[in-house]
């Protein structure tokens, strides 16, 4: 029986892996073993010594690793931009966010904001409502969480509002996308993907890798809230 791979994958990914498992195992007859977290726990993980056949980061992650040495640098690919998006429960409101003078009113007036301090939703987030000049305000009656998901604080409802990556946001059920922070207000995160040099599974693992980046993959990708890179 051939091997799983193993992966290693940030959360935004999770939707899209979720929902290609099945094909890749029928058309390459390798099973997919997956986790995922954020791309800053992973890395922790893996300088503690986890091992797995490839990891999905953010770029900039992935190619520290490769420039390392720890990833293939000839095996990554980048697969999928992803935009930060604002999300309300169900059948609730969906506030004005189409301007930054609009998102900044919307932040304000809410009860509650949840966002994750460490994944790169977090991380931007951040920066963004300490460049609008909003942040301690925000940060009064924010709920942060160490990672997961945001959008699962808006059905048990601790959070009014939910920011973290579209594709994140879609995974939680009982929920709707309001949509993208303005995109002049963020650059896109870009998700790569690379084969762990220390992988004893190298064939599997870059038959994964090729067909993550091919057409085949676009479908789950596009649906699970991401822009995917291949035509």
């Amino acid at each position: 029986m051939t091997k799983p791979v193993r992966i290693l994958s940030t959360l935004a990914l999770k939707g899209a892996v979720g929902s290609l498992a099945a094909r890749f195992e029928a058309e390459s007859g390798a099973r997919i073993d997956a986790d995922f977290a954020p791309t800053l726990a992973l890395l922790e993980r893996l300088r503690g010594g986890e091992g797995a056949d490839v990891v999905i980061l953010t770029k900039e992650a992935l190619d520290d690793l490769a420039a390392r040495g720890t990833v293939v640098a000839a095996s990554c690919a980048d697969l999928a931009r992803s935009y930060v998006g604002i999300a309300v429960k169900a059948g609730a409101g969906h506030p004005d966010i189409a301007t930054e003078a609009a998102l900044r009113a919307t932040l304000l007036g809410a009860r509650s904001v949840a966002y994750s301090r460490l994944g790169a939703s977090g991380i931007f987030f951040t920066q963004l409502i300490d460049r609008l000049g909003i942040a301690a305000d925000i940060n009064a009656r924010a709920k942060t969480i160490p990672q997961g998901f945001t959008a699962e604080l808006l059905v048990s409802g601790e959070a009014a509002l939910a920011v973290q990556q579209i594709s994140e946001l879609k995974l939680v059920g009982g929920v709707e996308v309001v949509g993208p922070i303005p995109r002049e207000l963020q650059s896109p995160a870009v998700f790569s993907a690379g084969r762990l040099a220390a992988s004893n599974n190298v064939a599997s693992s870059d038959r994964l890798l090729t067909f993550l980046a091919s057409p085949k993959a676009v479908p789950a990708l596009r649906e699970s809230g991401l822009e995917p890179f291949s035509p």
